[in-house]
């Protein structure tokens, strides 16, 4: 018997099974299944018991983490004077420096302050065993650590060719010669740099000690006049190339060019004096006539003390009485007389 029931066209049924996958998805969605809990395989079990050395061996708050090399303090120079206090007039005494003028932006204290030369304090300040960057004999660092931080400030003009220097190479440090926390450094005045100069240079504070000196002991010039301390491409640390040009620059009018030349002058004037002092008149090495009979013959000019043969009881030659050869040779640096050959004039 033929069933009674009609065939579902095509597309029809395609709809029904749309639906009823529409109709599981929603009570998915309504009622979502909860995911298996995880389980950590290192974790105790919950009634497992900790040993007690173990528990012991945790402490109850973490230690504080150490403080690097190089960290800084968290408030600069404030951080510093909570021990750095009123009493210690070292230190009190650099804020009436220009090392501690926070407007200028080339100041240290426009920068780190007082960690700007001293390096960074963050464990020095925690009392560490550790000290700061020290400056002076009882440094922990070396010279030319020291210098180091100087020099990233100071390392123009005169002070370019530090490093080389004479008194680099002598391991001198910056703070052997300057005092930086002090309000009045003695080597940049001029009454009180020479005794800074002489606890190494005896022999010069011995020189400028004599009859005849240049007024340094007066305070109307200094040693920086004629040196340069910090470098110098010229010998004996000399500002200018050569020992006539330096002391050209004072005495100018023994410079030249003369028509009529007196070869140790134009050479160097350390030839006939002692630049820093000496026993004799006008800084010279010798009197004359000695002086003069260094170079030139006493044969056939009457230049000795006694005429005739010399003997004892004559008299002596009136040409070396008083200025001796300078009665008549009276322009000895130099003449630009057209008669003045034996610089007489």
């Amino acid at each position: 018997m033929r069933s009674s029931h009609k065939r579902m066209p095509g597309p029809a049924w395609l709809l029904a099974a749309g639906l009823a996958m529409s109709a599981i998805a929603q009570a998915w969605a309504a009622d979502p299944v909860e995911p298996a809990p995880t389980v950590n395989a290192e974790a105790p079990a919950a009634n497992t018991e900790v040993p007690s050395s173990a528990a012991e061996a945790v402490p109850a708050t973490a230690a504080p983490a150490p403080v690097p090399a190089t960290a800084y303090s968290k408030m600069g120079a404030d951080t510093c004077r909570r021990c750095h206090d009123e009493e210690d007039a070292k230190v009190q005494v650099l804020f009436k420096t220009k090392h501690a003028v926070k407007g200028d932006p080339n100041s240290p204290f426009a920068q780190l302050q007082c960690e700007s030369c001293h390096g960074p304090g963050g464990r020095h300040a925690q009392k560490s065993s550790e000290p700061i960057g020290l400056f002076g004999k009882n440094s922990p660092g070396t010279v030319s650590q020291q210098n180091e931080a100087c020099l990233s400030c100071h390392s123009t003009n005169n002070r370019v060719g530090w490093h080389g220097s004479i008194h680099e190479r002598r391991d001198l440090a910056c703070v052997s010669c300057h005092k930086i926390h002090a309000e009045h450094d003695p080597v940049r005045d001029r009454a009180e740099q020479p005794g800074v100069c002489y606890r190494c240079h005896g022999d010069v504070r011995a020189a400028f000690d004599q009859f005849s000196v240049h007024p340094v002991r007066f305070a109307e010039m200094t040693c920086t006049s004629c040196h340069q301390p910090h470098d110098s491409l010229f010998p004996a640390l000399l500002t200018k190339p050569t020992v006539n040009q330096t002391c050209n620059s004072c005495h100018g009018q023994y410079r030249g060019p003369f028509l009529w030349e007196h070869p140790p002058v134009a050479e160097n004037c350390n030839n006939c004096h002692n630049s820093h002092g000496s026993t004799n008149p006008s800084l010279l090495k010798l009197r004359p006539p000695l002086l003069c009979q260094q170079c030139h013959s006493s044969v056939g000019h009457p230049s000795v003390a006694y005429t005739g043969q010399g003997l004892p009881g004559r008299a002596p030659s009136p040409n070396l009485l008083g200025g001796s050869c300078l009665n008549c040779h009276s322009h000895v640096h130099g003449s630009n007389a057209p008669s003045g050959a034996d610089l007489s004039r």
